[in-house]
């Protein structure tokens, strides 16, 4: 039988899904609001006419975009940096999180306390674009012109994520790798063989957070890739937008749809791979965050 509210946990409740109704729309509303402007017709877009719903509907802007070749160059070269990316930070993540979970690891306190001193302090902007500089010079030595490797490697590396990995760990019970050793599993099958599969839901919410930062890198992207034809998609939104906010290079624009509906369609086509992705780790994430980030 269910137990009646009583009149200050319905009105807390109330008021809760209410903020929370709220919150969630004006999450929604601005992809909302970039799909039905990228749609829509260039006077309504100019005029500020689409407020929810698509005006005068069109699709010219994503034909447009489709039909340009550096679109899909940008898209791909973003695929690779998020395949390659999220890969490399997660071995190394997983192989620091495994070691500073050990207890027997020698200077085990002193190496977790410099990880999480990077949290609290870095060394600046300057500094760390002089150390890629530094790390492309490197890479140029040994033969290796492609920037988007040196974005891969440079980026590989996220304290907060080890030490949500290294917290799940930790949680593994000490009496299953006991056996798996007595049956003589080395280091490295305890890990693959034990620690991983029984850490799979926090492995799952560190491979999205690294995958929704290599997605969405810009900043470091646009500094150490030179080459135009390496420029992954957010950069290439942006160079895009910058073009067409011009008004030399738009002065003869004279389509039937608005400039900002192409940068509207190219921000669609970047959000949807994420909310495709989503929903098939979303089980994983609430569970992988709770298990990382408490130390039982």
């Amino acid at each position: 039988m269910k137990r009646k509210l009583e009149i200050t946990e319905l009105i807390f409740k109330v008021i809760s899904y209410t903020c929370l109704t709220v919150f969630a729309l004006c999450c929604l509303y601005p992809f909302v609001y970039a799909i039905s402007a990228s749609i829509s017709g260039r006077e309504a877009v100019e005029y500020s006419r689409v407020v929810l719903f698509p005006q005068q509907l069109q699709f010219d802007a994503f034909s447009r975009m489709f039909n340009d070749s550096m679109f899909w160059n940008a898209y791909t070269n973003t695929l690779f940096l998020t395949f390659y990316g999220t890969i490399w930070a997660l071995f190394f993540s997983i192989l620091g999180g495994y070691a500073l979970s050990k207890k027997r690891l020698l200077f085990r306190r002193f190496f977790n306390f410099f990880l999480v001193f990077t949290m609290w302090f870095s060394a600046g902007i300057v500094p760390q674009y002089l150390n890629y500089l530094d790390t492309r010079d490197v890479f140029n030595a040994m033969g290796i012109t492609d920037d988007k490797w040196l974005v891969v490697i440079a980026m590989g590396m996220a304290a907060m994520n080890i030490i949500l990995l290294r917290n799940a760990f930790e949680g593994v019970p000490s009496d299953i790798e006991e056996a798996a050793i007595v049956d003589g599993a080395t280091e490295m099958q305890v890990l693959t063989k034990v620690y991983i599969p029984m850490s799979k839901s926090t492995i799952a919410t560190v491979a999205l957070f690294f995958a929704i930062s290599r997605w969405n890198g810009y900043f470091w992207a646009r500094q150490m890739i030179q080459n135009s034809n390496e420029h992954p998609l957010q950069v290439f939104i942006r160079l895009r937008l910058e073009e067409y906010t011009d008004p030399e290079i738009m002065a003869g624009w004279n389509e039937s749809y608005a400039s900002d509906s192409v940068i509207y369609a190219l921000i669609v086509c970047s959000i949807v791979p994420i909310l495709v992705i989503y929903p098939f780790i979303q089980k994983y994430f609430a569970k992988g965050v709770n298990v990382g980030g408490v130390k039982e």
